[in-house]
């Protein structure tokens, strides 16, 4: 359907064909046109421009955007969207003093959302993750990626991802999947873990990639988890079945991560709390993308990444929800936007970049989302009535969405 938003107070991150990714001082520079109108037709950007270029016989029906600000939908680049219930449990132990780390070792953590997923049936994790899927996209969202990692086991490995591969099926967002069985070591394998590494490699992949149910691999490489060896390992397994590496880096410790997903060409690394000299030295030599989780360090009460430094060495920057039961409950991109101004202490347009453009190629969907450029989805974010786009991640506990529009039709 043709629709001609017209009197648009700014419309935001308007790109030339053929832009994928900023760098450094880049991120800060956030191209708009002010009194603007855009036109989408068939779901994409058709025309765009100042008001008093707009012609008269631009036909469709008319929306007045006086006041308004108009930008690209968010891109949420990692999220863990797919589980079994919640783990409130252990937030209130984390309130009482106890670590992250601890709850892990006492069989908590994403070890706890295994066994509760492991018990959950496809069409139980496919209502709950559509109801928090439908939250996101009424909130901005306008492409995911969602990953496996709390089945560990064969079969819920692959349940998770059939649920995945339903959502994409069901859902006009655009959604990216990514095997993550490398995400904890199942309990039974705790004293054997290649045992588990193995039946990742060579049971898990296989399947996957011939019911063609992931676009990305992915491990968690932190001490206690997946060492820099068996990241190595499992990367090289994926490749040999397509899977592009985006992987769990330096959370809590720099243990040669990032070395090793740059050595393989991973699309994103992805935390990068802890950073150390050779980790910003090994970036700047690639075109593996950092990707913040301010979500996941206001949660936990964590170190947040260094993303000015990142940006001040030149390198490029996505932020993203980390939306999961453990560390981050929320896939709320407009707090994220807040938090990475506030925590991550980046300027409003550079947390848009990260949030658009940025996330967009951390998705591998730079052709088609993450800025207002001809041809690409017509998938929009209104807001209200607001004085300056720096109100966005200023004002946090508001909501000053005013209209969200997926691939050209109007979702909220």
């Amino acid at each position: 359907m043709r629709t001609v938003f017209t009197n648009i107070k700014s419309l935001l991150q308007v790109r030339p064909k053929g832009q994928t990714i900023l760098k450094g001082k880049d991120m800060a520079v956030l191209p708009a046109i002010d009194h603007a109108y855009l036109i989408i037709d068939d779901g994409v950007i058709k025309a765009y421009g100042k008001m008093e270029e707009l012609t008269p016989e631009a036909k469709g029906p008319i929306i007045d955007l006086s006041g308004k600000y108009v930008l690209p939908s968010w891109c949420d680049s990692h999220t863990h969207l797919v589980y079994a219930g919640n783990r409130e449990g252990e937030f209130i132990d984390r309130i009482n003093g106890v670590s992250y780390e601890d709850i892990a070792a006492k069989g908590g953590g994403i070890l706890n959302s295994a066994k509760r997923l492991q018990s959950a049936s496809e069409e139980e994790l496919y209502q709950q993750a559509a109801g928090r899927l439908t939250e996101l996209i009424r909130q901005g969202t306008g492409a995911i990626e969602i990953k496996s990692g709390y089945g560990l086991s064969v079969e819920a490995e692959i349940k998770m991802l059939r649920v995945i591969k339903r959502l994409r099926t069901d859902y006009p967002v655009k959604i990216k999947s990514t095997f993550l069985g490398a995400h904890a070591v199942p309990q039974k394998y705790k004293q054997d873990q290649q045992v588990y590494i193995d039946l990742l490699m060579h049971e898990m992949l296989p399947q996957i990639a011939e019911e063609g149910l992931a676009d990305y691999i992915d491990v968690f490489c932190e001490k206690g988890y997946f060492s820099a060896e068996d990241t190595k390992a499992i990367l090289q397994a994926g490749a040999t079945h397509g899977l592009r590496a985006k992987i769990h880096v330096n959370q809590f410790n720099s243990i040669g991560g990032v070395q090793v997903a740059v050595e393989h060409g991973a699309l994103t690394v992805d935390h990068l709390e802890v950073m150390k000299d050779a980790d910003f030295d090994s970036l700047q030599e690639s075109e593996t993308l950092p990707v913040a989780l301010p979500g996941c360090s206001f949660f936990l009460g964590i170190p947040y990444s260094p993303v000015r430094a990142m940006i001040s060495k030149g390198l490029p920057v996505a932020i993203a929800s980390d939306y999961n039961p453990g560390s981050c409950p929320s896939g709320n991109m407009n707090l994220i936007l807040s938090l990475a101004c506030i925590k991550l202490r980046i300027l409003p347009e550079e947390a848009i970049n990260a949030a658009t453009l940025n996330a967009a190629y951390a998705m591998g969907i730079e052709d088609t989302h993450g800025s207002i450029t001809v041809g690409k989805s017509a998938s929009l974010i209104i807001t209200k009535e607001i004085s300056t786009i720096g109100f966005l991640p200023y004002s946090y506990g508001s909501d000053l969405i005013d209209a969200v529009y997926i691939n050209g039709d109007k979702i909220r």
